[in-house]
């Protein structure tokens, strides 16, 4: 077994599905020696599908192994599991199981999708349609999502598959097409041109490219105010307002709550209290729970010796931050509660999640799954 015990934003969504499914039983000694296994098998415990008990063929076990690996890439036999899988099927079980992912994309079952692709690539971590397959099934997960947390976890998800993707197959145009999207989707325009730049030196799909020149077009201004952003966060302040000044009365980009935020930022560092105070509670009229508008303010009314005004701050600041931690407390409790549900459980996964993060999936099939 692998010791290191890697952080699964998604694990919780997927593991329930796992405990609902299967039970786990050990082969028998005089089995294993039959089939030359014990040397991987001795010990470990099967997965059995509740509803397919007398169905226990190398390809089912293989099967039920992979798709616990899939729902929980810490389960403490993934290592013996994966040595099963490549000793019976040699290279050719993944092709197959990632069919089996886009066959579950096809019917709108994205997190039983992304189960597949995860299995996939942790029997073969180079495997480049399982990235690829993996990314566009939890951008279809988040796509099709409604609570907050579930959507910002399978985005962090994909955008993280997409990049490794594009660093391991530097020459596969789709993976650079996506990521751009995900760039996109987070606000970060000038990583999300370089992206689609790449994008169009690599593909030759005349739609696509079509496509990608159209968003490379709008994307200019929003890259020129994130160079403003930048220049603000470096502290060159009198250049960021040079470049975001321009466009704070522009109509397209009344809604952008961090152009008032940083225009606010480097007034107030140049000495326009006055100017900064009203890009604060613009930015507060955008972003109502925006703690770091208040705590700027909270400032600037404090050195203008404005006392009322800065407690009133303060306390909004303690009211939001209070918020957070209810609702941090509310998971947590939720979270313990599902962990007592599932004590009964009959193996000992050591699923981690990270609480650090908060269109179409895998069908078009890749190329290697049409040979």
């Amino acid at each position: 077994m692998n010791g290191k015990i890697r952080k699964d934003r998604i694990a919780k969504y997927l593991i329930p599905k796992l405990e609902d499914e299967f039970l786990f039983d050990e082969f028998s000694d005089n089995y294993l020696n039959r089939c030359g296994l014990k040397d991987v098998l001795s010990g470990v415990p099967i997965p059995v599908k509740k509803t397919g008990i007398g169905d226990l063929s190398a390809l089912n076990v293989a099967k039920n192994m992979a798709y616990v690996m899939g729902c929980d890439i810490n389960f403490r036999y993934a290592e013996s599991y994966t040595k099963y899988i490549k000793r019976v099927f040699k290279d050719g079980f993944v092709p197959y199981f990632l069919q089996q992912g886009v066959e579950c994309a096809e019917k709108d079952d994205y997190e039983g999708a992304c189960i597949f692709f995860r299995a996939c690539i942790q029997i073969d971590p180079d495997n480049r349609d399982g990235f690829y397959c993996y990314g566009r099934a939890c951008k279809d997960a988040y796509e099709n999502g409604e609570e907050e947390e579930y959507v910002g976890r399978f985005k962090a998800e994909s955008l993280e598959a997409f990049e490794h993707l594009t660093l391991m197959a530097k020459d596969f145009d789709k993976g650079f097409y996506f990521l751009g999207f995900g760039y996109l989707n987070l606000g970060l325009y000038i990583k999300a041109k370089l992206t689609w730049e790449r994008f169009l030196e690599l593909s030759a799909d005349k739609d696509m490219r079509e496509e990608i020149e159209s968003l490379l077009d709008k994307l200019v201004e929003p890259c020129r105010i994130e160079e403003g952003y930048n220049a603000v966060i470096s502290g060159r302040y009198e250049e960021g307002l040079d470049i975001l000044e321009t466009y704070k009365t522009d109509r397209r980009f009344n809604s952008w709550w961090p152009l008032r935020y940083y225009i606010g930022i480097a007034y107030k560092e140049v000495g326009r209290n006055s100017d900064a105070k009203n890009m604060f509670l613009e930015t507060l009229k955008l972003s109502p729970s925006n703690i770091d508008a208040m705590k700027e303010l909270v400032d600037i009314y404090s050195s203008d010796g404005d006392e009322k005004n800065a407690e009133k701050y303060r306390n909004k600041i303690r009211i939001v931050e209070g918020n957070i931690e209810l609702d941090r407390q509310d998971r947590d409790k939720l979270q313990k509660h599902n962990d007592e549900q599932g004590n009964d459980k009959p193996y000992d996964g050591e699923a981690e999640n990270d609480n650090t993060d908060n269109g179409e999936a895998c069908k078009e099939k890749p190329a290697s799954l049409l040979s």
